[in-house]
């Protein structure tokens, strides 16, 4: 279990477990069906992806938060979990239809790159500083931002304000992780395979792609989103994570 986790966790019982290897397990059949979707219980499938991790990340940083664990801000907990059970909220919208609540998906995922910067900005170390490292890698995320924004620019229409704005707190959520300096790269890893997922929806939603592209859609975002959540967990609740 500790490779699942990246390490050992404080505070990570049985019931943590459970919660973990159903995440995997949901996410797992839900990419070995993609084919034959949607099926009965497939959007229960996609939720249970997603919702045991916020309530994984509830559970632990609270308990974290209780003891006193001074890695662990007041609130993370809350916070971290609002952003995973966003992106469920943002997941079940898009597999009920994709173009029909694609607006409503926007909006709940903008929400929870608001929350995620929010987290990683309040763990920024204090007083600021970035290596050379960061602001390379910070650089090309907007480079990217901005190359992935004008090719898709012309195919936006009505939707280009709402997209640009979640572009930009994507981008900003992205950036946050990376400056926030953590002692291991899983978070900042997750936020660019995010970046990378949603690239690849905007791709699907505005322009052609092919459907071997079209297939790393969910095994990004899925990596992405496990790697923010437990990345988050392993750097504040790891035992062996530095003070």
């Amino acid at each position: 279990m500790t490779a699942l986790t990246f390490g050992r966790l404080r505070n990570f019982h049985r019931v943590d477990q459970w919660l973990l290897l159903l995440s995997i397990a949901s996410s797992a059949a839900y990419l070995a069906t993609r084919a034959v979707q949607p099926f009965p219980g497939s959007g229960a499938l996609k939720a249970l992806s997603m919702a045991p991790l916020a309530v994984l990340a509830y559970r632990v940083l609270g308990a974290a938060e209780r003891t006193g664990d001074g890695r662990v801000h007041r609130g993370d907990h809350l916070i971290l979990a609002a952003a995973l059970a966003l992106s469920c909220l943002g997941d079940v919208f898009l597999h009920l239809g994709p173009r029909r609540y694609f607006m409503h998906a926007l909006g709940a995922f903008l929400v929870a790159h608001l929350a995620y910067t929010l987290l990683f900005t309040r763990h920024w170390p204090r007083p600021f500083r970035a290596g050379r490292g960061q602001m390379i890698l910070t650089a090309l995320v907007l480079v990217y931002s901005l190359a992935v924004t004008s090719r898709l620019s012309s195919g936006l229409g009505p939707l280009a304000v709402p997209v640009l704005a979640y572009t930009c707190a994507i981008t900003a959520m992205t950036v946050a992780a990376i400056l926030a300096g953590f002692s291991t790269p899983f978070v900042w890893i997750g936020a660019l395979l995010f970046v990378v997922s949603d690239s690849l929806i905007a791709a699907a939603r505005f322009k052609a792609l092919p459907l071997a592209v079209a297939f790393l859609i969910w095994p990004t975002y899925y990596l992405g989103q496990y790697g923010i959540a437990i990345g988050f967990l392993r750097e504040k609740s790891g035992e062996d994570s530095r003070r």
